[in-house]
């Protein structure tokens, strides 16, 4: 994740998100912190898979600000460990919810070997042109059977357009043989089910609207927009879907 429309997705647009939700409020900070990763819905068909609870320390691999670890430690009582390696992501992390972050690539995560219970990467697989060296990293700090949970954009057409610039979206083939190859066994994939509610979706609009107040004429905003852009085309054309899997670590 290295080219500058990533960069400004993902580290500018982090630290205005952080300013616009301590404008508005922290009724905003998790709907905010969950734009483009995962809905509700999602979120809660992942807490069950991977049977999170209060004992569980949750590795979010491309944490982004938090969003979906501050969702899950505070309804099912885990421990994140978010990274990630933006720093106006690390930084919105921890002010918004106070969660530690740490500033790291996925490929070389600075976390004991078979450390983790239990993980997640949410929209992360599909921005890595490398998924092998990011799974067999998940692989190394995860425990024999820990479990993994992945939001996962799948191309369901062999050529796309407009793809969002540094986005390599796997086959359904090729992702699961990535996994398997790289010690992961799926127990089960759904369809993103993607339903949001109402309330949800109308402070994470705030958000988007302060933002684009403050910052629209600024070249990071039309940039961050062109990709949101690509990555709607491709969704509603419906040549990528967004799939939820539950795999487990093999020994």
């Amino acid at each position: 994740m290295n080219s500058e429309k990533m960069e400004a997705e993902f580290d500018v647009v982090a630290d205005w998100t952080r300013e616009a939700v301590e404008h508005l409020g922290d009724e905003h900070a998790i709907p905010a912190g969950c734009r483009g990763s995962a809905s509700p819905s999602a979120l809660a068909w992942l807490a069950e898979a991977l049977e999170l609870g209060p004992s569980t320390k949750l590795l979010d691999l491309g944490a982004g600000i938090g969003g979906p670890a501050a969702w899950a430690a505070r309804r099912y009582g885990v421990r994140p460990v978010l990274v990630d390696p933006m720093e106006g992501a690390c930084r919105a992390a921890a002010r918004l919810f106070g969660l530690p972050a740490i500033r790291a690539d996925g490929l070389c995560v600075p976390l004991r070997t078979a450390s983790i219970g239990t993980a997640w990467c949410l929209g992360v697989l599909c921005t890595v042109e490398d998924k092998a060296a990011l799974l067999a990293e998940l692989h190394r700090v995860l425990t024999p059977g820990a479990h993994l949970g992945l939001l996962v954009l799948v191309a369901r057409t062999p050529h796309l357009e407009p793809v969002p610039e540094g986005n390599f979206f796997p086959s359904q083939e090729e992702l699961v043989s990535v996994l398997d190859k790289s010690g992961f066994a799926v127990e089960e994939q759904v369809d993103d089910p993607g339903d949001t509610p109402a309330s949800w979706t109308k402070r994470s609009a705030r958000v988007d609207e302060l933002i684009r107040e403050r910052h629209e004429g600024e070249e990071a905003y039309s940039q961050e927009a062109d990709q949101q852009h690509r990555l709607g085309q491709l969704l509603s054309t419906a040549q990528v879907s967004s799939q939820l899997l539950h795999a487990v670590r093999l020994d």
